[in-house]
């Protein structure tokens, strides 16, 4: 199978997965298999709603174009795509959010290798239908790809990992895999810069990038970066429409957790009775780790909100907010903002409401996949 037929075949897959993006679902073939995935999915994982399974869905079908995949590879030596020799990779999965793996499932299959996946407990159930319907449109795929349910090591002949988790388990995965080629994913966060220029219609975008998946994705926004003088109730009242999210049982569940634990503590926060906001302060890095240095104390800080809470920082003026943001540069997965941000994160800036619609080329961490796989 050459590299025109495995673009062709997840071109058809794109068609297929925005067709199905919106209910109702009747038909037969592919539109009943994800049907029968979509619930399955939501009854095994509350987090899972229907809603939030089809965003996914339509977000894939939006980056499976085939104009986007021959942009996307074009950046790469064709000669190295079509004639690869084949390995096993083996890819760990999150389950974060619906789908969430499926950028590795595709670069890996793209670049002509083997997938050899483990999913997560948290999303059994979508990718395995994804993958029944591209080996419908091309029955080659069906030895190029592999589930199990078991540890993935050196006796299934993988060749190379690709591993998601949290900074914990990266750990654990540095260790396991640290005699084969590997990339290892740890926690990241989507943040948001404002100036206070931003039009309703931005702050109505933001919304979406916080509260898509409920907050749940590397690529949500957990935090934003105001100016010193910046009115809440600009950002509150711009956000109402996203009341309903209230009324979902988990997030509930977790705003009201969160929320006696806050008032345990006697920590201050802002609470429109679905989003609470709390400051987090960053400290801008020591001279001695701007210079190249080791600093004597390292402070830990963290981009990640717990769920239904976002974490907001106060900023003077420029200078200021490049050092807190390059201070953690490397927990930001991407940059929701109208705003200048230091050039080193430029790459990552986005349109606000565009945080969870990446583009193929938009690697997690800033890690070419691709680059890796062909290099195997």
């Amino acid at each position: 199978m050459n590299l025109e037929k495995r673009i062709i075949a997840f071109t058809r897959l794109g068609e297929i997965l925005r067709k199905s993006s919106s209910p109702p679902f009747g038909g037969m073939g592919s539109f009943s298999i994800l049907a029968e995935a979509i619930t399955n999915a939501s009854k095994h994982n509350g987090w899972f709603t229907e809603e939030n399974i089809l965003l996914a869905i339509g977000s894939l079908g939006e980056m499976l174009r085939e104009d986007k995949i021959r942009k996307w590879i074009s950046k790469y030596p064709i000669s190295n795509i079509q004639h690869p020799t084949s390995r096993k990779v083996g890819v760990i999965m999150a389950g974060n959010i619906p789908l969430v793996g499926f950028h590795d499932f595709l670069c890996v299959l793209i670049s002509g290798n083997t997938f050899v996946g483990k999913l997560s407990s948290d999303d059994e159930f979508l990718l395995p239908a994804v993958t029944k319907i591209l080996c419908e449109i091309e029955p080659a795929f069906a030895n190029r790809i592999q589930f199990t349910n078991q540890q993935i090591n050196k006796s299934a002949n993988v060749s190379a990992f690709i591993a998601t988790g949290s900074n914990n388990s990266a750990r654990y995965f540095e260790y396991y895999f640290k005699k084969y080629p590997h990339i290892i994913r740890k926690n990241r966060n989507a943040i948001a810069v404002l100036d206070g220029k931003e039009t309703e219609e931005d702050l109505k975008n933001l919304g979406k990038d916080i509260f898509q998946y409920f907050g749940m994705g590397c690529r949500n926004v957990s935090k934003i970066y105001i100016p010193q003088d910046y009115n809440l109730d600009t950002f509150f009242s711009a956000i109402v429409d996203f009341g309903d999210v209230i009324n979902h049982n988990k997030y509930y569940n977790n705003h009201i957790y969160h929320r006696t634990i806050y008032l345990l503590n006697q920590e201050k926060f802002l609470d429109n009775n679905f989003l609470m906001l709390k400051e987090s302060a960053t400290s801008p890095l020591p001279l001695s780790a701007r210079e190249g240095k080791e600093p004597k104390e390292e402070k830990n800080i963290s981009l990640s909100s717990p769920v239904a809470t976002l974490y907001y920082e106060r900023y003077k003026n420029q200078k200021e907010l490049n050092e807190k943001l390059l201070s953690v540069k490397d927990q930001i997965q991407c940059i929701a903002s109208n705003h200048a941000v230091p050039s080193p994160l430029e790459r990552v800036r986005v349109r606000y409401g565009q945080t969870q619609n990446p583009e193929l080329w938009d690697y997690a961490d800033g890690v070419d996949t691709m680059k890796f796989l062909l290099d195997l």
